[in-house]
């Protein structure tokens, strides 16, 4: 099952379920977190999210998992994933959710780090001494 949802946001964010139900309030939940990320990167071509959880037998409890795909222009692919087990503990799929956004927002700083050296180090190989 996927969605495509826009909010508030230049960037379309595909969103897809498997092994449970879609939900209103994850989407709302991924969408947030999605528009912080414009805030990092202004250059995001391409936001998919996929949430999973998967029926292992021989653990307990259903482990969610968060996978993030991400492109960014000039040709840069960022993947966060994130597994969390559901053991008990306080709304563990809003977690997994949050911790591979966070993920996220680090291999976006760093691409745009990067980029803004590769630029900057171009432009004075450039310039007259």
């Amino acid at each position: 099952m996927e969605f495509s949802l826009l909010k508030t946001m230049q960037l379309p964010v595909k969103i897809s379920y498997r092994g449970l139900e879609k939900s209103d309030q994850i989407d709302n939940l991924v969408l947030d977190y999605a528009a912080r990320l414009e805030k990092f990167c202004d250059h995001i071509n391409r936001c998919d999210v996929a949430i999973e959880q998967t029926n292992h037998t021989h653990q307990k409890g259903n482990p969610y998992r968060c996978r993030i795909d991400v492109t960014v222009s000039r040709g840069h692919e960022l993947v966060a994933d994130e597994r969390q087990m559901d053991n008990g503990s306080h709304q563990p799929l809003n977690k997994v959710i949050h911790d591979a956004f966070k993920t996220m927002e680090g291999e976006l700083r760093r691409v745009v780090d990067k980029q803004r050296r590769d630029v900057k180090t171009h432009a004075d190989s450039r310039s007259p001494k």
